[in-house]
């Protein structure tokens, strides 16, 4: 049973306990085989989660939950999955997500090994706060911290120029309990702006560029590493501008929550922006389950750092990797195998 995860073994006892309700309450043996099945196949799901965990710790498959297909998690996965194979001869498959909460659930359900994270919701999961309220998630493991996510809040309007223009307009504010949701309600507050306030549409990156483009919405929040593709795709068909955070509000964010940092997006990263665009930032965390070897994990790390030129001629973003960043967090502990390749570098980091 060690290796059920807490909704899994929720999920096999209220089975169960319907298995016996209604074996108890049925009259007749068609009922209760019924039940007896619900039961068995509640119990198979939660031993194939188990198998898929004891996989992982054994040094096996390895499955590698990044986000949307036009977030810069999965451009990123996909490169360190192929380049983890061809260097450290490791069995991982990157594959498309719904992003940080859900890459935190399906590693805590044994679906996945690997998974991108904003720093923040690392956080969240591993107290049981906000997203994760009263529900603590402790099987998983910081990798590495890689590069700064950036609070992007992109309009085609020219006319609004600060955050506090966006109050009584139809905003994107991420998939409704989601990362960037809390990152935008945050923002929001920070310039006395509630959810009331706006008219909120809840969408993913390339959806909200799609109805920015279309002029269904005034802006959209997107917390990723900029270049992102959606606003990359969306400048290119029309002006798209981005409105800054100014230094007093991102100041008092900071201050309320430490997890935030000042960040700066340069001119030149998107078509049409000329000058340089002051906001806040998150990090990009790579978590690991508890359960994955320390020679993979370990391996993993080595196959990034021991290769960032050649990962850099494939996406100028790994140019913003940097070993000290990686072995920055202090949140949440560190796999045994990431602190074994830090502790070789120089770098040490809290474990379990």
């Amino acid at each position: 049973m060690k290796n059920l995860t807490r909704r899994g073994f929720i999920g096999v006892g209220a089975a169960a306990g319907m298995a016996a309700v209604l074996a108890g309450c049925s009259s007749g043996s068609g009922s209760a085989a019924s039940a007896s099945a619900s039961a068995s196949s509640a119990s198979a799901s939660a031993s194939a989660s188990a198998s898929a965990a004891a996989s992982a710790a054994a040094g096996g498959a390895m499955r590698f939950v990044t986000g949307g297909e036009s977030g810069t998690y999965y451009a990123l996965g996909t490169i360190m999955a192929q380049n983890a194979k061809e260097k450290a001869g490791l069995d991982i498959t990157a594959v498309a997500s719904g992003g940080s909460q859900a890459n935190v659930n399906e590693i805590e359900d044994g679906t996945a090994q690997l998974g991108f994270c904003q720093s923040d919701v690392e956080a969240y999961a591993f107290t049981g706060t906000n997203l994760f309220d009263g529900m603590p998630v402790e099987v998983f493991s910081t990798v590495a911290n890689l590069y700064e996510e950036q609070v992007q809040i992109v309009t085609c309007d020219e006319n609004i120029k600060s955050v506090a223009d966006l109050k009584g307009k139809n905003v994107s504010i991420g998939d409704a309990g989601s990362g960037v949701y809390f990152n935008a309600i945050d923002v929001l507050g920070a310039y006395g702006i509630t959810e009331n306030d706006i008219k909120p549409t809840y969408q993913k990156f390339a959806d909200s560029a799609e109805s920015l483009k279309d002029g269904k919405i005034d802006a959209a929040f997107i917390v990723a590493g900029a270049p992102t593709t959606a606003i990359t795709d969306l400048s290119t068909s029309k002006q798209a501008y981005l409105v800054e955070i100014d230094a007093e509000h991102a100041a008092d964010l900071i201050k309320a929550s430490p997890y935030y940092n000042e960040a700066t997006i340069k001119a030149g990263t998107y078509a049409g922006i000329d000058n340089d665009v002051q906001t806040l930032s998150v990090g990009a965390v790579v978590l690991a389950a508890d359960s994955c070897s320390e020679d993979d994990i370990y391996a993993f790390v080595g196959s990034i750092f021991d290769n960032l030129d050649e990962l850099k001629a494939a996406n100028a973003k790994f140019g913003e990797f940097d070993l000290e960043k990686a072995a920055s967090v202090t949140a949440v502990p560190y796999h045994p195998g990431a602190a074994k390749y830090f502790k070789e570098k120089g770098l040490e980091v809290k474990t379990k």
